[in-house]
């Protein structure tokens, strides 16, 4: 029988406008100092009851533009969004990129415009700014609801959570609580103790230890069940996120999991799932050829799929015009030896490792073997290291420059491939020693080099525009007046 259930609140909004700071205030704990740089960089569940007994349950989502697809998880699972805008900042990339997939999926939505403590906010000028990116909050042309609050002194942030609470009213939310648990798998990672473990939100039904689960590719056995704090739990109901741990491969991020009573109920619902994506945990290595473009082989072990997801993402953007980095394995989990004999077998290929632990014979095998492994906590870093790493590599090649034309005027002499001529500079500087293509009706017709140069009976290095001058020219091909010049020389790029 299907009861109401507590709803799922997806926090969205642009890097640093308050997000984790408002869920910080709402669960009286302290994440953002937590996170590398105060950035959030994973996708998180957290559980509350509110004084009069309603739960929710709100899911953090980060902000930095890397990561639009771990974003984009969070949304497929709320019931209800909350789109945090900085009162001093206003509408900015990411804030637009959540309301595009907000009003793709006629999610409903709250605007939060935090900051309101601050000196440099602006309420009237973020109505303002919101309105002008059509996003219509009440009386600015619309019926979307929006509170003013401060997440640092905690000014009217009940408020959003009572209209959270009507909001949820009015959307009937409902659960079956006696069927078994399904929901939606948010982040997934490798425990070092454990093994692997995904993090899930329950969309319907209740999870209950001693079943099993399946979630595209991979299945795994509930032995070890835990609620948003990491506590034990015998069951979850609908609307919870739930820890599992034990999956025999990386399941993979936002899709549906299922539970069931018996192990070959799941497996055959895996053998039905196709297309289940790619298992990060148990690595594909990719193919190194590009025709004509130069690659960088790149290891990628990161703590979670959702991290390496983004940072695969994020590598795509960095291509350059003659070499492009090419991911050949991407992992969850700690830098091991079989990744550094991988970057062993693999020329010039580094490893990067994200929030990623490396084992003592890895360390040790990089070490002896000369292999990179860089170590990141902010992805921002580690893009700007594989660009870096770019740039020094890119292959170099030589092209030719103009550097100045002449017109030939008049030829004085010609023997054993040398030749005496005038000529005026019409563009650029003629210099001596310099190559020189010989011109005649715009088609090249030889080569030659500036042995001598002068100007006024005077031995000089360069003539510049408007100048004439005499030179001594090597060349097998005989230039004629009104043939043209051109001095060239060669540039690395």
């Amino acid at each position: 029988m299907a009861e109401s259930r507590p709803p799922i609140v997806g926090i969205f909004g642009h890097i640093d406008h308050g997000k984790s700071t408002l869920l910080d205030y709402i669960r009286k704990t302290n994440l953002t100092e937590k996170e590398a740089g105060g950035i959030t960089q994973h996708i998180s569940a957290y559980e509350i009851t509110r004084p009069d007994g309603k739960r929710m349950t709100f899911i953090d989502t980060p902000g930095h533009e890397a990561f639009a697809s771990v974003r984009t998880r969070g949304a497929s699972a709320a019931d209800i969004a909350v789109l945090v805008v900085s009162g001093e900042d206003g509408v900015r990339p990411q804030t637009l990129e959540v309301y595009k997939y907000i009003k793709e999926n006629a999610l409903p939505f709250i605007v939060a415009i935090t900051k309101m403590d601050k000196p440099g906010a602006d309420l009237d000028r973020t109505k303002q700014n919101l309105a002008e990116n059509e996003i219509y909050i009440e009386g600015y042309g619309g019926n979307i609801s929006c509170v003013p609050l401060s997440a640092k002194t905690g000014q009217d942030v009940d408020e959003l959570l009572d209209i959270i609470s009507l909001q949820a009213e009015i959307l009937d939310l409902k659960g079956e609580p006696e069927e078994l648990g399904s929901g939606v798998i948010i982040e997934s990672r490798l425990d070092a103790k454990r093994g692997i473990a995904a993090t899930g939100i329950i969309k319907n039904g209740t999870v209950r230890r001693g079943t099993f689960v399946a979630s595209g590719g991979a299945i795994a056995p509930i032995r070890i069940l835990l609620d948003a704090m990491g506590e034990a739990a015998d069951e979850l109901p609908p609307s919870s996120p739930v820890q599992i741990i034990g999956w025999d491969k990386m399941p993979p991020i936002g899709r549906e999991f299922k539970t069931f009573l018996k192990k070959e109920e799941a497996l055959a619902y895996v053998s039905s799932q196709k297309n289940a994506g790619l298992n990060l945990h148990d690595m594909k290595i990719q193919n190194l050829n590009t025709e004509g473009v130069v690659a960088l082989p790149l290891i990628i072990k990161a703590d979670t799929a959702g991290s390496a997801d983004a940072i695969e993402n994020e590598l795509r953007k960095l291509s350059r015009e003659r070499i492009i980095p090419k991911v050949i394995v991407s992992g969850v989990g700690s830098v091991n030896e079989n990744d550094v004999k991988t970057a062993l077998a693999t020329p010039g290929a580094v490893i990067l490792s994200f929030n990623a632990k490396v084992d003592a014979p890895a360390r040790a095998l990089s070490e002896r073997s000369n292999i990179k492994i860089f170590p990141f906590s902010i992805i921002y870093e580690l893009t700007g290291k594989v660009a870096e790493l770019l740039s020094e590599r890119e292959p170099r090649v030589e092209t030719e420059e103009v550097a100045g034309t002449a017109k030939v005027l008049k030829l004085f002499s010609t023997a054993k491939g040398k030749q005496i001529l005038g000529a005026r500079v019409t563009s650029g500087s003629i210099t001596r020693g310099a190559i020189v293509k010989i011109v005649r009706r715009e088609a090249e017709i030889g080569k030659g080099r500036i042995k001598e140069l002068q100007q006024a009976k005077s031995q000089v290095d360069s003539v510049s525009e408007g100048g004439e001058f005499g030179a001594m020219i090597e060349s097998k091909m005989e230039a004629v007046p009104g043939d043209m010049l051109q001095a060239v020389m060669l540039v690395t790029k």
